[in-house]
């Protein structure tokens, strides 16, 4: 198992696309540079979809703009067709990464395209970002949306899931991720799909999961995906987030419980825990009312805890 994992933080992203009310740009901001003062690595800031699909969405360049400006911060943006990717290039994204759905209902529901219609925008996105110069180039992640269970169509055929992996990566993509949209997954499935894409497509072209606490399974899910060589995990602050186009699909890990859990175990985040629960405050003020979740950030911390003292 990794001795330190990245965590991106996916809050002002796939927290806020799954709630109605839209967070001030100005809280927005806060939020960004809250979280990177206190050593969140990496932060998808929002996506480049139509504003009139999700207004809530609808200042991801600006935000773009000025988390770029952090020193030291990678920023991240999702993006669901080549339309988006160029949009993300122009506003100077470091990292993009287009859902791909592995039930093709759900990838009609979510983008409108069928399975071979999203290779293709890969393969096209991917020639893109190829042709950008080296210092301004992306990173092209594919994550694989519904890999573990779909709420449309119920379970997903792991062999699928391979399979398009495989065409994703030939398409063009630098990685792939593996994403629990539904909140479907458990660790002995999180174990045996993590090790059969990383055998077909090279251990260093899986390293993220995305994963959702729906049952109560996002932190065991998560310690079944390092176990098997992953060192990036998806999390959002308060637990925000869920998928517009799953109903039912609630809950990403919460940040602070992930990050109690891996330093609690010794595994370096780089992260101010302490520091990291004090930025919930930010979210609660900006938007009162909404539920905010996490055990860590209710119980505190244990008396003398120092986590990996970075």
């Amino acid at each position: 198992m990794t001795s330190r994992v990245h965590i991106s933080e996916v809050g002002p992203r796939d927290g806020l696309q799954s709630i109605d009310r839209v967070m001030p740009l100005e809280a927005k901001k806060a939020w960004i540079k809250a979280e990177a003062e206190v050593g969140v690595p990496e932060i998808e800031v929002g996506s480049f979809v139509p504003p009139k699909l999700l207004p809530q969405m609808a200042d991801t360049a600006e935000l773009v703009a000025f988390a770029r400006t952090i020193p030291g911060l990678a920023v991240a943006v999702l993006v669901p067709n080549f339309k988006g990717a160029e949009r993300a290039i122009a506003a100077g994204a470091e990292k993009i990464s287009m859902p791909f759905s592995m039930s093709e209902t759900h990838s009609l529901k979510n983008v409108r395209k069928d399975h071979a219609a999203v290779i293709e925008e890969i393969a096209a996105i991917a020639a893109r970002v190829a042709a950008e110069p080296a210092e301004t180039r992306p990173h092209f992640e594919v994550g694989l949306a519904t890999a573990f269970g779909c709420t449309i169509e119920g379970p997903v055929d792991e062999d699928q899931v391979v399979r398009l992996a495989e065409q994703a990566i030939a398409a063009g993509a630098a990685e792939v991720g593996l994403s629990d949209t539904t909140g479907y997954a458990n660790p002995a499935q999180v174990k045996r799909l993590v090790r059969r894409v990383k055998a077909a497509v090279g251990a260093d072209r899986l390293n993220t999961l995305h994963l959702h606490n729906t049952r109560g399974l996002g932190l065991a899910n998560a310690l079944a995906g390092l176990e098997e060589g992953i060192t990036t995990l998806d999390s959002s602050l308060g637990g925000l987030g869920g998928c517009p186009f799953a109903p039912g699909a609630s809950g990403n890990i919460v940040t602070e419980d992930l990050v109690f859990m891996l330093e609690a175990m010794g595994i370096k985040t780089g992260i101010d825990l302490e520091r990291l629960l004090e930025v919930r405050t930010i979210i609660a003020e900006a938007l009162p009312g909404e539920p905010l979740y996490g055990f860590t950030p209710d119980a505190g911390l244990p008396l003398g805890f120092k986590g990996t003292q970075e």
